[in-house]
């Protein structure tokens, strides 16, 4: 069982020990006299902070009418909505700030969680519950609002993440508690008005889930009625992961554009300056895309905003994008494989991009595909 789970107190009594706690966790125990804004957070640290959620959690009736299963998943998402505070945390004209933190703690959870081997998409579920687990406190106030929250459903349940953020805010002391109140109880109605507390929303297709969550159409039920000259198979993965083994099995002969076989033609070391190579990569690219040629681009991808300068440079060529996921078994398997590779990647170099690894999202291009330990699958 993954190790976040255990600490997850059970009936009749729903105790925790902070204490056994602390000593476990070096990312909870990290929190204790990390500061906040008194303005957001007058109780005090974060450690004070992160205590007074979990135990508001544990009392809220909604939590425990849940299966043992699913209050492990939220409360560990409330036990780590705020590891990423203490590597954030700044002053900055004379204020608190703790910018980032959402989002560096959603990948240090991955880190551990896939670590633990928990599957993929129950991992990513929790991932994204601290990925957002500030927005329900501003959605109302947000144009698109509906449109968020079908987004939202895409990456996570819309109901823990209600259970989550209602703990955040009455965890705390603030002035601004009840604006926050009155937005998660209108994120609420939302999701279920759109038929996505529990589950995704249905898309008719897959472009249309692309452009609609991208705000380029405006109805899911109905197909977008945009055309592709053609499709670039965009592969994602830490080096290692398999993606020309997957080439080997699936390219069906398509031409491949490959970063590694770039960087060998140009002898430049993974380590280095890569700006040759991306240059002369997109050069290729742009023939195949001049002369109207499907292809793969075969490279690490591993972050939103490379892939997306990439699918913008194909979009103004009007091809759609298949973006396919691929993650080692675990992570001790993706490190021993490396070693046996002829041309290994330095261990430093691996666990850096680890650290800067952000998973697809299922919106990014026209259709997505997650080939991932026991289970595959393309989201439609």
């Amino acid at each position: 069982m993954v190790d976040f789970f255990t600490a997850c107190p059970s009936a009749p009594d729903y105790r925790l020990d902070w204490q056994a706690i602390s000593d476990r966790f070096a990312c909870i125990a990290n929190l204790a006299d990390c500061p906040q804004d008194p303005i957001y957070h007058a109780e005090g640290d974060v450690w004070i902070h992160t205590r007074m959620v979990c135990e508001a959690l544990l009392a809220d009736p909604a939590w425990r009418a849940l299966t043992p299963t699913a209050q492990a998943h939220v409360f560990t998402a409330a036990l780590c909505h705020d590891i990423g505070k203490p590597a954030c945390t700044r002053e900055i004209d004379g204020r608190i700030s703790s910018r980032g933190h959402s989002m560096l703690g959603a990948k240090m959870l991955r880190e551990h969680l896939w670590r633990q081997a928990l599957p993929f998409f129950e991992r990513e579920t929790l991932v994204n519950m601290v990925r957002f687990h500030q927005l329900p406190f501003y959605l109302g106030e947000k144009e698109g609002a509906e449109r968020m929250v079908i987004k939202l459903s895409q990456l996570t349940r819309c109901d823990w993440l209600a259970l989550l953020a209602s703990a955040d805010i009455e965890g705390r002391v603030s002035e601004q508690k009840q604006r926050a109140r009155d937005n998660i109880d209108y994120f609420r109605l939302l999701s279920e008005e759109q038929g996505c507390r529990d589950s995704a929303h249905p898309f008719v297709d897959e472009p249309t889930r692309h452009y609609y969550l991208n705000g380029k159409w405006h109805q899911t039920d109905f197909s977008c009625p945009i055309q592709h000259r053609g499709w670039v198979t965009l592969l994602a993965g830490l080096p290692g992961a398999g993606k020309d083994t997957w080439v080997s099995r699936h390219g069906e002969g398509l031409p491949v554009v490959s970063l590694d076989t770039l960087r060998r033609q140009m002898g430049v070391a993974p380590e280095d300056n890569q700006g040759r190579v991306i240059q002369a990569a997109k050069e290729a690219a742009k023939e195949h895309l001049r002369a109207g040629r499907d292809f793969i681009w075969n490279a690490t991808n591993i972050t939103r905003d490379m892939r997306g300068r990439l699918c913008d440079l194909f979009a103004r060529y009007h091809y759609g994008v298949h973006l396919v996921y691929i993650e080692p078994p675990s992570i001790a398997a993706w490190l021993e494989q490396n070693r046996a590779r002829e041309r290994a990647v330095p261990e430093p170099v691996l666990q850096r991009l680890l650290t800067k690894l952000e998973v697809p999202d299922p919106f990014e291009c026209q259709r997505v595909s997650y080939i991932v330990p026991g289970r595959s699958m393309t989201i439609r």
